[in-house]
């Protein structure tokens, strides 16, 4: 493969390079504008030139990126809900910034500017958007442009070079006992009662917990299992499987999440006789409506805020029960082993990168606890 430079003016050179014969036999001539000087235009020329050897020149096409990434959403392969946060990052953050640029022109430099960009007034009302989004809006850019590279659309995938801002890392919500305490004593015969005191004794999701059926459910064994989850997208609810298998998993129930159990199933029970609801389906629900239909993930974490408040409840969210579950295993010196498969989490580097800052508390104390038995015995 050879090529030529020619200027086409002060500042403005044309390459001319011969890729060989396409698959109807003719040549194949490929020209491409440089602007600068003529050291651009050579380096550009040497780069095209480098691409062809190593395969990697791909035809030119006028494609922009908002046009690319639209059609990349149409075939994604993901579950409804990450859709549609997909196209929600897309719309909101990267098209209006980057859609008019030409798929094949996209450069490092644009995308540190689109960064700066979204820091400064990204968000609602032109305000600064988090380095969290904007993370979530680069990785979603991230794996278009690899899908993009792997057909060969693009040379290379850009968004590798570039690095989103990074987060700062927050601690979770965690409960203190007394918190604890507090919760379910002032929820005691309150509809949200079993929520709360279920979640806390497994850990669950949210959407996992709302998915529970009692044939998952052995009360005798005091375990559950939990095999899918509870998702909720604009379409509707839907039910769906774990992402890995890790996600499915055996919890065991401590006593007061049993009891909560036990007294919800009478209670249901006792509602359905009451409605004349008759005989109960073989995968009916433990958390649903009287008429036995799954209840929405988001009202429930509606109805948590706003119980919170006419309660004068800790002012934390649903998720937080989790989060306090996990705490309290890793106070009592369980193994992270056990505490991520008992999260479902996929591997326990996740547990270990989510309360990073607790187990750091609890290895301070047993650090503490070494050096005091090392000076006893000495």
């Amino acid at each position: 493969m050879k090529g030529t430079i020619t200027r086409r003016g002060k500042t403005s050179w044309r390459l001319k390079f011969d890729i060989g014969r396409g698959t109807d036999g003719t040549r194949e001539i490929r020209y491409q504008t440089v602007r600068g000087k003529r050291q651009d235009a050579e380096k550009e020329l040497t780069k095209q030139l480098q691409a062809f050897h190593d395969g990697m020149l791909v035809a030119p096409a006028k494609t922009t990126i908002a046009e690319y990434l639209r059609s990349w959403l149409d075939r994604a392969n993901v579950s409804p809900k990450t859709l549609e946060r997909y196209r929600q990052l897309v719309e909101q953050q990267i098209i209006p910034h980057l859609g008019h640029i030409e798929l094949q022109k996209l450069r490092p430099a644009k995308l540190k500017d689109w960064h700066a960009t979204l820091t400064k007034s990204g968000g609602k009302d032109d305000k600064p958007l988090s380095a969290r989004t904007i993370g979530h809006a680069h990785r979603v850019l991230h794996k278009a442009l690899a899908d993009a590279a792997a057909i060969e659309l693009v040379p290379r995938n850009v968004a590798t070079v570039i690095k989103p801002p990074k987060v700062e890392s927050e601690e979770v919500e965690i409960l203190t006992s007394p918190q604890i305490t507090e919760i379910l004593a002032k929820l005691e015969g309150h509809r949200l009662y079993p929520f709360a005191a279920i979640d806390l004794g497994t850990g669950l999701r949210r959407g996992e917990l709302l998915a529970l059926r009692w044939s998952d459910v052995d009360l005798e064994g005091a375990t559950l299992r939990v095999d899918r989850s509870l998702e909720e997208t604009n379409a509707g609810l839907r039910f769906k499987t774990p992402k890995t298998k890790h996600g499915r998993r055996t919890v065991s129930l401590p006593a007061a999440a049993l009891e909560a159990l036990r007294v919800h199933r009478r209670q249901q029970l006792e509602l359905r006789m009451a409605l004349g609801c008759g005989r109960e389906p073989t995968d009916a629900l433990v958390f649903c409506s009287p008429e036995g239909a799954p209840l929405s993930p988001d009202n429930l974490s509606r109805d948590w805020r706003r119980t919170v408040t006419a309660k004068s409840l800790p002012e934390v969210t649903f998720h937080a029960l989790r989060h306090t579950h996990a705490s309290i295993l890793i106070a009592q010196g369980v193994d992270i082993l056990t505490i991520s498969r008992r999260l479902g989490h996929g591997t326990p580097a996740v547990t270990l990168t989510v309360y990073a800052h607790l187990i750091e508390k609890v290895d301070t104390k047993a650090a503490v606890a070494i050096d005091a038995a090392l000076n006893k015995g000495a």
